[in-house]
């Protein structure tokens, strides 16, 4: 075998185990990925939806009952709304009107089961993901500042 073989054999060897080591790590983490769904997309087709999701939207008025352990709430958006229940506690700053994302999975019944509520951090932040897609819908009426900080 010349250098020149050695050579290429050697890269080619190096470039192979990056290739399998990026794809053992893609692999571990595809277990990890969470998808942001809005109620309309949701509702549209809740089979691909069957894993583990965060759903984002506005609470919606008048919709948060509280009992002992659980509290209920609606997540819309422009078009439609999706029952959400969580038992815990809710972040300090969950209100109705403000955004709000839930994390969890969706039951078979259409509720939606979270196991984690995030709300806005200040009152001028929705995040970046459900300010766009309400924008998409013309529900959004912030402005472009109050998205991305």
């Amino acid at each position: 075998m010349t250098r020149k073989q050695k050579r290429s054999v050697v890269i080619f060897g190096a470039l192979a185990m990056l290739g399998v080591a990026v794809a053992l790590v893609l692999t571990a983490l595809s277990d990890q990925v969470t998808f942001f769904r809005t109620p309309t997309e949701l509702l549209a087709a809740p089979e691909e939806n069957s894993g583990r999701i965060r759903l984002g939207g506005l609470v919606e008025n008048g919709s948060v009952k509280k009992d002992d352990s659980t509290v209920e709430f609606a997540i819309e958006d422009v078009n439609d709304r999706v029952v959400v229940r969580y038992a815990g506690i809710l972040p300090d700053l969950f209100r109705e009107g403000q955004g709000v994302i839930a994390e969890g999975q969706l039951q078979s019944d259409g509720t939606f089961l979270a196991d984690t509520v995030l709300a806005k951090h200040d009152e001028n932040y929705m995040p970046k993901e459900v300010a766009d897609r309400l924008k998409e819908q013309g529900y959004w009426q912030g402005d472009e500042m109050s998205a991305t900080q």
